[in-house]
């Protein structure tokens, strides 16, 4: 994939004023935000479920232990930014008040700027803003078989920025094993991207005839064939490439390799909250303090059908399709539900059979939906009001500043002066 080319930003000429850009991009940031707050109004009112419930859990080590209150996501939650605010609530820097029992996109977009705008004043957060809307229905991640925490940026790499300016590490297990035959292959294509226009192009080279099934691998006409083409070698290279790279992509669709889970348990450091991307799927990935006692990973379970469910708080990963994980609650024992109903199966299986009782029994009371619409409208409103104080202050404390160097320049001035 041709890398796009590099965007070169002038710098403002000396005799502009720097601060009424400054203010323009401000007003543009809240009249970005206030559009997807409209925007993402407009979507929730058509539908309740566009609300997530929130659920109290314990977490910490020894003293640091205490009483948080994370988001859980329904069928059509953002998990990415749900991850986001879960690590960022995990790790006390954000915080949802105690009297509230769910909350929306909105509210979590505004969350989540007021926390940039307050940790990284000087820093331009306008890329990470901007893909903050694309959180609602996934994010374009292109990760790397060769390293836990490689991923490929799209565009401007909105999505990693978000990340890095929120001080949270994205990683995934999607690694080929170095001593396995694929290794060559798959470290030549590199990415996901790569990989799958590396399948499309053989496809093209065979004219159709190599997205079939895998077990149907594609002949390689001989140069004595009259009946079909000859591929020439750099054709045919690419054919075999695409074939073992097919292969892998087959053998690990949820994009979990034991070699990229071992890499994860060895080189987590410990006590770290980090956002596993697995499965077009981002998720709250930990490992324990305590790593030389516990050294497995953990996943935090984010399922609103276990909303009411205290000892299911976190997912053991045994292996890499979900089939022998466990649910552990806040201690990391054994999970014992109230109603026993998923006693005796893995989580895989009790996330299926909760989601089947969930969508039989979904509140839809229109009167309930109309005053949660009333309620979530007034937090946008009281939500938007701190951005925007925040941001004043924010100009406030630039102006300060100017006037500041401006006062220290004259100073300097005048010492330099030399009277004749």
């Amino acid at each position: 994939m041709a890398e796009l080319p590099q965007l070169t930003i002038a710098e403002p000429r000396p005799q502009q004023e720097p601060w009424p850009r400054a203010e323009r991009e401000i007003h543009r940031v809240v009249s970005q935000q206030q559009s997807w707050i409209q925007a993402s109004t407009d979507n929730y009112q058509n539908s309740i479920s566009d609300v997530w419930y929130l659920k109290n859990i314990e977490f910490g080590e020894g003293e640091s232990r205490k009483s948080y209150r994370i988001i859980t996501q329904n069928f059509n939650g953002p998990c990415s930014l749900i991850a986001i605010c879960n690590i960022l609530i995990l790790r006390g820097a954000i915080e949802i008040p105690a009297g509230r029992t769910s909350v929306s996109y909105e509210y979590l977009s505004q969350l989540v700027a007021e926390h940039l705008l307050m940790t990284c004043p000087d820093v331009d957060i306008s890329a990470a803003l901007e893909i903050m809307p694309l959180t609602q229905k996934g994010m374009d991640l292109n990760p790397l078989f060769t390293g836990a925490k490689s991923f490929r940026p799209q565009g401007l790499g909105g999505e990693l920025k978000l990340f890095e300016q929120v001080g949270i590490d994205l990683v995934h297990g999607w690694l080929v094993d170095p001593a396995s035959p694929e290794a060559d292959a798959v470290s030549r294509t590199s990415d996901y991207d790569s990989a799958v226009m590396l399948i499309a192009e053989a496809d093209h080279i065979t004219k159709g005839r190599f997205v079939l099934d895998i077990s149907e691998e594609v002949e390689m006409p001989q140069a004595s064939s009259s009946r079909s083409p000859v591929f020439s070698n750099e054709d045919r290279a690419k054919i075999e490439d695409a074939t073992t790279i097919r292969r892998f992509l087959d053998n690990t669709q949820s994009q979990l390799t034991y070699h990229g889970l071992f890499h994860l348990a060895s080189t987590n450091p410990p006590g770290a909250l980090m956002a596993l991307f697995r499965n077009l799927h981002l998720s709250v990935l930990y490992k324990r303090s305590n790593a030389s006692h516990d050294p497995s990973l953990y996943t935090l379970v984010t399922d609103q059908v276990f909303l009411n469910e205290p000892s299911i708080v976190w997912e053991r990963i045994e292996d890499v399709d979900g089939g022998s994980s466990t649910f552990v609650d806040s201690w990391f024992t054994k999970s014992t539900p109230i109603g026993g109903d998923f006693a005796g199966r893995t989580a895989e299986e009790a996330v299926n059979a909760a989601e089947r009782e969930m969508s039989e029994f979904y509140p839809s009371d229109p009167l309930d939906l109309a005053l949660a619409q009333q309620l979530q409208a007034e937090e946008n409103d009281r939500a938007l009001g701190r951005t925007m104080q925040q941001m004043r202050q924010q100009k406030e404390r630039e102006a300060q500043r100017q006037q500041a160097e401006e006062e220290k320049s004259q100073k300097k001035k005048k010492k330099d002066c030399i009277i004749m």
